[in-house]
């Protein structure tokens, strides 16, 4: 057995909790994210998420749980949503032909709508294809909600509603990242239904 194994697991452990237990401090600005969602939805909206490295797998997979489904035991109509830049081709003919800093920015600025909402998740909140991303979705009137971690970075004041993890490691972040994203997109589901429970009297919903 690996030396330390037990004490390393409960350290670590430990600061994952402590991560994500400063989520509770957020409350605020984590219901104003789910009702700026709601609302972008409901007026033909879309979400666009995007990050990098780690970042842009959890981009990706947030994406995931509108487009196809959240919790097995809900079947629903799919939410839209989009990561912005999957695909290699994209991102190495941005890369090659103007500059990966440019990715993000420029595909929402090809993609984004008034009424679109931009995550971007970035553990340092410094990288600059994400600072450019949020430049250009204040310039097109995008709402920006940004999952961030450490102090925020330069992100912090670009974005329109931080989500700032208190703490300065990156695994722990990106574990309080996506404990967040699954738990804004399940109250937007649940707030969702009930609106439409509510209007049509059935518990058998399509939006």
């Amino acid at each position: 057995m690996i030396k330390n194994l037990e004490k390393n697991l409960k350290t670590d452990l430990k600061d994952s909790l402590i991560a994500k237990n400063s989520l509770l401090n957020l409350t605020k600005s984590i219901n104003l994210a789910i009702n700026k969602m709601i609302s972008a939805i409901k007026n033909d909206g879309k979400i666009m998420l995007c990050g990098n490295g780690g970042s842009a797998a959890d981009a990706q997979h947030l994406a995931a749980e509108l487009l196809v489904r959240l919790r097995p035991d809900i079947n629903r109509a799919p939410i839209p949503a989009i990561t912005l830049a999957t695909d290699t081709s994209t991102i190495t003919a941005c890369g090659n032909d103007f500059n990966y800093n440019d990715l993000f920015s420029r595909n929402i600025e090809a993609l984004g709508k008034k009424n679109d909402i931009l995550i971007v998740i970035s553990t340092s909140g410094n990288s600059e294809n994400i600072i450019k991303v949020l430049k250009k979705a204040k310039q097109k009137k995008i709402f920006s909600i940004a999952f961030l971690g450490k102090n925020g970075g330069k992100a912090k004041k670009f974005c329109d509603l931080p989500l700032v993890v208190e703490s300065n490691s990156t695994a722990r972040i990106q574990e309080a990242h996506i404990f967040l994203g699954h738990f804004i997109f399940q109250n937007l589901e649940d707030i969702y239904l009930k609106k439409k429970i509510k209007k049509s009297g059935s518990k058998k919903i399509q939006f």
